[in-house]
């Protein structure tokens, strides 16, 4: 599929694999991760799925689940909804 840059733990995940997930141009995808309206979470695979990684970013509504392995590849992508961390305005 694809690869991202890996130093340790610390993954580098270019723009381009977050932008159809979430319907913004890259340039959106950079600022959302430096503003915080778009967050992530890295989780190390044990047992049976030593050697993978999870790495989940959160945007609005939306999340992309990103299934790497320890090289960097990309070995499966999903999107979902999520159910947004803030609540909708009561309706009166």
């Amino acid at each position: 599929m694809s690869t991202i840059g890996r130093d340790g733990e610390t993954f580098v995940v270019d723009a381009a694999l977050l932008s159809d997930a979430f319907g913004l141009d890259e340039e959106q995808i950079r600022q959302g991760m430096r503003e915080g309206t778009i967050t992530s979470r890295s989780e190390r695979g044990e047992d049976e799925d030593a050697g993978r990684w999870r790495l989940t970013f959160h945007h609005a509504d939306r999340a992309c689940r990103l299934i790497v392995d320890d090289a960097g590849t990309v070995l499966k992508r999903t999107t979902f909804p999520i159910r947004s961390a803030t609540p909708p305005p009561k309706v009166r």
